[in-house]
């Protein structure tokens, strides 16, 4: 379901734009391309999924900071847009020159549009093509996984079951254990194996590797497509009720559609669960966990939870906290997070419910504040590339509470995303990229604003606190606000606020003074502190 760059942009509809590609120091014609899709929003990155080519108009990019152009750039990167397509002229002349370097930097494909093409009819020719493929792609899959669903009822190896798939992908298929243990594998007719394969399959099978199996080491990654060895590389996780079983490799030779092979391994998930619940059926440990985490992600009744917490390793009192975690990659998470507490033997439970992954961590009965935010600091320092945001719930007094912790969890990831939004209605650069942890704790405030207050309410305090302030960053285009957020949070430490702001020191006595005369005067040792810091808190909510 994809077609190259190289094609896209020499195709009629777009070629007439003069499209001049700036490479960033590679060959991308051959990139795969998923979708075409259209948008003048800057924080449009997290609604992708990744291998679509962005058409831009420049229209808003021509009014943005060049910190809100990085920040676009390496957003879209981070979220695998297969290219970026730019239009120039009018209101933005050429594509800003740190603008492709940043692209550069990232391995961004960007595309100079220098002609005026209606962007509708870009998307209408391309994107056809691809629903058309899509189209046959899912009845030869849907073929195959008839097939395999037959060969399931009348007994057959897991062995048997892979060769439908090998036949109808052209490619060699593995099914593994999460820990990289073969479980079977087949290949077409007339298909020699790669010797690297050849090789994984040796040190899969080796006494270390099985060791490695029993000992119940996680690895994991969602279903995705790369390059090794020349070939193309398709891995798709099997989950059954949660708990993941396996993963299938389709390792597709060159010449080989791998549009099929994703497609096809993507629909014999449920049949190739089906046949490892028969094969090899999950842990009791397993299975209690994944309907744990289904009855906390449910409300299920208190009763229900303390039934089911000492089967998945939860004494029924014992303190818990529940992150809620947003990831491009949730499985590889999941692995990293597993592998984190399994080393410290801290009991945890995890379920993957569509994007979101959700897992429950036990601590122990003393000190466990301290134990929170050790974890905190952990999971900040968890080793791996992840572009992730894990916010971690409060504490829970036992099993019967996870559900709120959950909910906390889930309100401080709303909170962030109002954030987000606010930043960038006010042309600033948000921080926090790549790993990010958040403590719930930090936005008790906002979560009980959100949950206590309607909208009205809230904006009409933060209107009587700090109108004047807010009036006079519209119109002069300063930054007092987050100045002053940024104090407050700080305690007051001018200093500390300075060096997070990048300021010097005389620049953020000047911002202060201007600050107070704004709100009334210095607000330190009177009850309009604590007033200030609320609405300044609150400023940020819709």
């Amino acid at each position: 379901m994809s077609v190259p760059l190289g094609e896209i942009l020499a195709h009629p509809a777009l070629a007439a734009a003069d499209p001049l590609l700036h490479a960033p120091g590679r060959d991308v014609a051959a990139d795969p391309v998923r979708w075409v899709h259209s948008s003048e929003v800057l924080d449009i990155a997290p609604l992708l999924r990744g291998g679509e080519l962005l058409l831009c108009g420049g229209i808003t990019l021509a009014g943005a900071t060049p910190d809100k152009r990085a920040a676009y750039v390496q957003d879209l990167a981070q979220r695998g847009v297969a290219a970026l397509a730019i239009e120039t002229g009018g209101v933005l002349p050429e594509i800003p020159p740190a603008m492709l370097e940043k692209a550069r930097e990232h391995g961004l494909p960007v595309v100079e549009l220098r002609e005026v093409v209606p962007f509708v009819g870009v998307m209408q020719a391309i994107n056809s093509i691809l629903v058309s493929e899509s189209v046959g792609h899912l009845q030869q899959a849907d073929a195959a996984t008839r097939a395999m669903a037959a060969e399931l009822a009348h007994g057959a190896s897991l062995d048997r079951i892979l060769d439908v798939l090998a036949g109808t992908t052209g490619s060699a298929v593995k099914l593994t254990s999460p820990w990289g243990v073969i479980l079977g594998n087949a290949v077409p007719e007339g298909h020699n194996p790669h010797p690297a394969d050849l090789a994984a399959d040796q040190a899969r099978d080796s006494p270390a590797a099985q060791s490695a199996d029993d000992a119940g080491a996680p690895a994991g990654g969602q279903d995705h497509l790369e390059e090794v060895a020349g070939e193309k590389l398709v891995t798709v996780d099997i989950a059954v009720r949660g708990v993941l079983m396996g993963r299938l490799e389709v390792r597709v030779p060159e010449g080989a559609d791998a549009g099929l092979a994703h497609v096809a391994g993507e629909r014999a998930v449920d049949i190739l669960g089906l046949a490892l619940l028969q094969h090899t059926p999950p842990g009791l440990h397993a299975l209690a966990g994944a309907e744990l985490m289904r009855a906390v992600l449910t409300s299920a009744p208190e009763w229900r939870l303390e039934q089911l917490a000492p089967g998945a390793g939860f004494p029924a009192s014992s303190p818990a906290v529940v992150a809620a975690v947003h990831a491009a990659s949730p499985q590889k998470l999941r692995g990293a997070m597993e592998a984190l507490l399994g080393a410290h033997r801290i009991p945890n439970a995890a379920y993957l419910d569509e994007a979101e992954l959700v897992v429950m961590i036990g601590l122990p009965c003393t000190d466990t504040a301290a134990e929170r935010r050790q974890l905190l600091a952990s999971l900040r320092e968890l080793e791996g590339d992840h572009d992730a945001v894990i916010s971690v719930g409060p504490l829970a007094g036992g099993v019967a509470e996870a559900a709120w912790s959950l909910a906390e969890a889930r309100r401080a990831l709303e909170v962030r995303q109002l954030r987000r939004r606010t930043a960038s209605a006010r042309r600033r650069s948000y921080p926090a990229r790549g790993l990010v942890v958040i403590d719930a704790g930090d936005v008790a405030v906002e979560s009980l604003a959100l949950t206590a207050l309607d909208a009205s309410a809230r904006d009409a305090f933060v209107h009587r606190q700090l109108r004047a302030l807010l009036d006079h960053d519209v119109q002069r285009q300063s930054q007092l606000l987050e100045t002053l957020q940024v104090w407050l949070d700080s305690g007051c430490n001018t200093a500390q606020s300075a060096r997070e702001l990048h300021l010097e020191r005389q620049s953020m006595h000047h911002r202060l003074q201007r600050i107070f005369e704004l709100c009334g005067g210095d607000p330190r040792g009177t009850g309009r502190l604590a007033a200030l810091h609320l609405a300044a808190r609150l400023a940020g909510l819709p």
